[in-house]
């Protein structure tokens, strides 16, 4: 028994029938009724072609019996009800369903399972099959509490039987109604009864005469003599080869018979199979990109991709919500023109205003999908900035299904057909509905990821700005440390999970000296020794306490990076005294980093150095203190204006360089008190030209 929607029907707006019903009488009236108008009968029902076109669309009563009374106005044929069920024997009619009916071994199994698959084509009543003999079986059709069918339903149900015996080929089929609705019935009684085939009548006649044959030969050859036999013999053979011949032209048109259904069911099933593969295949490989993309540009533009290789839709578009949930904006789509790209890219769909009617802001608020196949048909319900915004993208019809996270929108998928001209039905909503959720996951994973990267860069900053600004002519080093690092990074092509590793330990490598006292990291005077090596423990003291923080992945070099950013390779730096290649490149890049931002930048016992000078002063460390392939990389970032330093060149073609900090041209460079805490360990040297003394640029 179908136990489907079994429950009361409690509106007559439930839908109940589903479409192919709809599409069957369509069919029979474009073959034999080509002068009415389908249209204007599915208008007047309150149905749309569209909807009658896909098969996963159902319509109310009230709905199939204006389509009903209309198409017997417009065709003049009270008894086409009768007429549309025995059409549905065709292919057409049947559909997938043929190669499950001709594939049984009679028309009693075929019954049987037509009982069990009526789920598929009506809610409004159960089927319920019994069996009562090799050629007889009954169908009781229940209507289910609060339906309201009407006569020539039950009329469509004995042409459909009538169809399936047909389909078999059964000679003398009958239907019996004993009980009906209709008529004071409980429910509708079919008894439904049939012979074997024309083929397998002569093919059992053929094999009677076989078998009585032989004993009439054997009296024709005991009692009347040779001649008398040879007689008889020839008179059977003339017979049987008759009956042979009749039978095989019987047999061969039926066979053809079934072999034309079978091949146009055929077809059909296949273009069905590959729809049904191309979207399974569709939803893998988009799962694939959602499961492995990290980047939400990059994914949403190669689910684009995908939908538009495997999706039967001419364009499409996801607009996801801004920040502040304010508007709708465009993150990725396929299909538009380079015009129209650019006036999707520059639209934007208030979320905000109480007036915003368009259907991409209504599938975001309500969280339900759309499919429009008119647009003209809801000119009235949209605003006109929507309508307008539809009509110059050409759209005609289209689909939007909302991007779900469980009850929130995240953003709206929208599909359209332009050229294809195929009418968009809800099987492609459910397609999409099954998509838009995936994506809406990912999304959500890829927005948490963002959020946490932009609160832990955030921490860094605060981190590195609580160090910096104990003086006000150290605040900022840390960033501007962690700019040319990742200028270094970017111009030597680094993966982008190392520079995150060098920006992280860039803006950290000096927390140690929050271990260090005031009176030492700001004295302006000369440093005793001990206090010399008091404020080298800054970087001891950054590794231990980054070593703390549960750093995953690559970033577990982060401790070690950071406290290895004053080795220099000659082994002259500390705190371990690493030489060469036993610094690592991380360490290298900060040391020149913070090395440059160290020497052209203002402290307490020096003026900046000018670019040139600072340039000068930094190539005359490489090799020796610093690695001269990062110093070089350095520069040549500097120079294609990667990252600004005051007083560089203008980049060509670009804006001007940043400001020099003033100093009296011509003027000398203040030599250093003596070594300070700060930022500079003097080294001896003097400056040749100038006839002054300037450290040697070394920052603790």
């Amino acid at each position: 028994m179908n136990k489907r929607n079994d429950g009361p029907v409690r509106t007559d707006d439930e839908p109940l029938y589903n479409s192919k019903i709809i599409s069957t009488y369509l069919k029979l009236l474009k073959r034999r009724y080509p002068f009415v108008d389908a249209s204007a009968l599915l208008s007047g029902a309150g149905m749309a072609q569209h909807q009658a076109e896909d098969e996963g669309h159902w319509f109310t009563q009230s709905q199939v019996d204006l389509f009903y009374e209309g198409v017997v106005k417009a065709t003049g044929e009270p008894g086409i009800a009768r007429e549309a069920g025995r059409y549905s024997a065709s292919p057409e009619g049947l559909g997938r369903f043929y190669h499950y009916v001709l594939g049984l071994s009679n028309p009693g199994k075929a019954f049987e399972l037509i009982g069990k698959l009526a789920g598929g084509l009506t809610r409004s009543t159960l089927f319920e099959a019994r069996s009562l003999g090799k050629k007889e079986i009954e169908l009781v059709v229940t209507p289910r509490e609060g339906v309201r069918e009407k006569p020539y339903q039950c009329e469509n149900r004995i042409g459909y039987f009538e169809a399936i015996l047909s389909g078999f080929n059964s000679r003398k089929p009958g239907i019996e109604h004993p009980e009906c609705i209709f008529k004071g019935g409980k429910a509708c009684r079919y008894r439904i009864s049939w012979e074997n085939s024309a083929s397998a009548v002569l093919r059992m006649i053929r094999l009677g005469l076989l078998a009585s044959g032989v004993p009439i030969l054997a009296v024709a050859a005991g009692y009347r003599g040779g001649a008398e036999f040879m007689e008889t013999a020839a008179v059977l053979s003339s017979v049987l080869l008759a009956l042979t011949l009749v039978k095989e032209q019987v047999e061969f048109r039926e066979l053809n018979s079934v072999i034309e259904h079978q091949r146009l069911t055929t077809e059909r099933s296949f273009e069905d199979f590959e729809r049904v593969y191309n979207n399974a295949l569709m939803g893998k490989e988009i799962g694939h990109v959602l499961s492995a993309s990290t980047d939400i540009d990059a994914m949403l533009d190669k689910v684009m991709e995908i939908l538009s290789q495997r999706g039967d839709y001419d364009r499409g578009i996801i607009l996801l919500a801004d920040e502040e949930k304010r508007n709708l904006v465009y993150r990725a789509g396929f299909g538009y023109t380079d015009e129209l790209y650019r006036e999707v890219r520059a639209a934007r769909f208030s979320l905000f205003k109480p007036d915003s009617r368009g259907v991409f802001v209504l599938c975001y608020r309500e969280r339900r999908p759309f499919l429009i196949n008119d647009v003209s048909q809801i000119e009235s319900d949209i605003s006109p900035h929507s309508l307008e915004f539809l009509r110059r993208l050409g759209s005609k019809s289209f689909i939007c299904c909302p991007i779900l996270f469980e009850d929130q929108c995240l953003g709206v998928l929208a599909v359209d057909n332009l050229q294809s001209k195929r009418p968009l039905l809800e099987s492609d909503i459910n397609l999409l509905m099954g998509i838009a959720p995936e994506i809406g996951l990912t999304l959500n994973s890829a927005f948490f990821a963002v959020e946490r990267e932009r609160q832990f860069r955030s921490i860094l900053r605060t981190l590195a700005a609580s160090i910096d600004a104990r003086d006000s002519l150290t605040a900022g080093h840390s960033e501007r440390v962690t700019e040319y690092a990742i200028a270094i990074c970017e111009e030597m092509n680094m993966p982008g999970e190392f520079t995150e590793v060098i920006r992280v330990a860039a803006q950290l490598h000096d927390y140690g000296k929050i271990g260090i006292k005031d009176s030492i990291l700001k004295k302006s005077g000369p440093l005793t020794g001990k206090q010399r090596e008091e404020i080298k423990t800054h970087v001891v003291k950054t590794q231990d306490i980054l070593s703390r923080i549960n750093f995953a992945g690559a970033y577990q070099q982060v401790p070690f990076i950071a406290g290895s950013h004053h080795e220099r390779l000659d082994g002259t730096g500390y705190p371990r005294g690493l030489r060469g290649d036993e610094i690592p490149l991380g360490a290298r890049i900060l040391a020149v980093a913070d090395f440059f931002e160290a020497i052209t930048a203002k402290r307490h016992y020096h003026e900046p150095l000018r670019f040139e000078e600072a340039v000068e002063t930094l190539k005359q460390e490489g090799g020796r203190h610093l690695d001269q392939t990062v110093i070089e990389t350095l520069l040549r970032a500097i120079a294609k204006g990667r990252v600004s330093v005051p007083g560089a060149p203008a980049v060509p073609g670009g804006g001007p360089a940043p400001k020099e900090t003033s100093r009296a041209p011509g003027a000398a460079i203040p030599p250093p008190a003596a070594v300070s805490g700060s930022e500079l360990v003097a080294a001896g040297r003097m400056d040749r030209d100038l006839g002054s003394g300037i450290a040697e640029a070394v920052p603790l």
